[in-house]
């Protein structure tokens, strides 16, 4: 192949779906108990497990948005070697990420004027980007060309469905994101928020939903109304520290594709949704109505 597909660790994808597809990830920075660590798809500087039990046991966790030296001379190294690059990464929606990628392409396509850089914004968050380059990584490693791919990416993202139920609102609250009143409250009468995203990737409060045993019926209502085939395409589930409740998912949603993929959620996300988190990822009618509320 004569240019490398690239995305981020915030994708979420694990290490045998990212070999997989041939897909180059660039890790992330997270910080927690005042250490720094790479988040990559092996996790071999934290485990999830190791992760998410900290986060249960109130460990303070910062993510960090990847810097400019680390795009520049991650990009740089596959151009000397005459290669063209595509990226698609974290949502502006969620990041100033791919800004900041934007800069350090800016810089290299002056230096070097031969080779094609494309970096597309993804519109997609976590698992929903994971879904997005999972789905492009099997048209590449088909031997689809950069403007093939660049094409589809462009034509898929704002099809790609996030449905997030939320488990943990001690989390949410200790990151600002409901208030402690909410969280109290939400927690005594077991309400879940339900999040999807809205057209550039910005997390939206939906709807709630009340007790435990209606999370995942919820999910799989959803899937059903918005999703393009509801027999032969391709689901992601992803959960934060939750497999069991995405084995169960699995299972409810059998017979409705033609793939299921589960895929645990990483630091870059579980630090701000917490342990529990069931979501669902697929291709359908996105609603680009939704309106984050200010």
């Amino acid at each position: 192949m004569d240019y490398v597909f690239i995305t981020d660790a915030s994708c979420d994808l694990n290490e045998k779906q990212v070999s997989e597809i041939g897909v180059q990830v660039i890790p992330m920075e997270f910080q927690m108990e005042g250490k720094s660590f790479l988040h990559y798809p092996d996790r071999h500087m934290m485990s999830l497990e190791e992760f998410y039990s900290k986060l249960k046991n109130g460990a303070d966790v910062k993510t960090t948005q990847i810097n400019y030296n680390t795009f520049y001379n991650y990009f740089e190294d596959y151009l000397k070697a005459g290669k063209d690059i595509l990226y698609t990464g974290i949502s502006t929606g969620l990041s100033g990420t791919y800004n900041t990628c934007l800069i350090a392409v800016n810089e290299l396509r002056e230096k070097y004027p031969d080779r094609k850089i494309v970096i597309i914004d993804s519109f997609c968050d976590s698992a929903g980007l994971g879904f997005l380059v999972y789905l492009a990584g099997q048209k590449y490693m088909s031997g689809a060309s950069i403007e093939e791919l660049s094409t589809f990416i462009e034509d898929t993202r704002l099809k790609v469905c996030h449905w997030f139920i939320v488990d943990d609102l001690e989390q949410l609250k200790r990151g600002g994101r409901i208030s402690a009143v909410a969280a109290t409250f939400g927690k005594a009468l077991q309400i879940k928020p339900l999040l999807s995203v809205d057209n550039i990737g910005r997390l939206v409060n939906v709807a709630k939903i009340r007790g435990k045993s209606n999370v995942i019926n919820s999910l799989v209502e959803q899937y059903l109304r918005d999703a393009e085939d509801t027999k032969k395409g391709t689901v992601f589930i992803a959960h934060a520290d939750n497999e069991q409740g995405a084995l169960k998912f699995q299972k409810a949603i059998k017979g409705k594709c033609s793939e299921c993929q589960i895929c645990e959620i990483g630091p870059v996300i579980g630090a701000h949704v917490g342990s529990g988190m069931l979501a669902i990822l697929f291709l359908g009618k996105r609603d680009l109505t939704l309106a984050v509320k200010k």
